[in-house]
């Protein structure tokens, strides 16, 4: 999602973090230039205690105190070479993991990446983990009969299917299936 800094340089589309540093990158221009905090403040648009606070950060850190930083927060449990191979194991599937069937669930992928890392995730951080990193989705399988014989259904829909539908136009008297509901209601 981007925006338009009316303010900004050549009319070019800004997000808003980046709308709000280049105007923190100009203030420091203007503070270069000898301007005050209500100077700044008047010509950028801002509360003077913006424009305070801008001042503070560039007179202690220069133009880096007012580029923006990435957010931080806690570092993942898993090393991207310790997903990486989270992911080849569940790419080959959960038969070869050591299950009796080859159907994922999440507490069998948390029994394999503590086997594997040695880290144990509750599943919701599991699902984070396939969803936010590895980019994966909710795949679920197709549900069939256990007694669903193919054979049969071939059968059917070959000869019974036709059968049933010719049969369809013949059970109403007095109509052909070229009849149009048009000329059915002139009568």
């Amino acid at each position: 999602m981007s925006k338009t800094n009316g303010g900004g340089r050549g009319g070019q589309e800004l997000t808003r973090p980046a709308a709000c540093e280049a105007r923190r990158l100009r203030a420091a221009e203007l503070f270069a230039q000898g301007r005050s905090a209500a100077e700044v403040a008047a010509a950028l648009g801002v509360s003077p205690e913006s424009a305070r606070r801008w001042r503070a950060q560039w007179s202690k850190g220069g133009v880096a105190g007012l580029r923006r930083r990435r957010a931080s927060g806690r570092p993942p449990k898993l090393s991207d070479a310790q997903l990486a191979g989270v992911e080849e194991a569940l790419l080959q599937g959960a038969l070869a993991n050591g299950f009796d069937n080859d159907l994922w669930t999440l507490d069998r992928m948390v029994q394999v990446i503590q086997r594997l890392t040695g880290v144990r995730l509750a599943p919701t951080s599991v699902w984070r983990l396939l969803h936010q990193r590895l980019g994966w989705s909710v795949q679920r399988p197709e549900r069939q009969a256990k007694e669903r014989d193919e054979e049969a259904i071939a059968r059917w829909v070959a000869h019974e299917w036709p059968r049933i539908k010719k049969g369809h136009a013949q059970t109403r008297p007095g109509l052909s299936s070229s009849t149009s509901r048009a000329s059915r209601l002139s009568r």
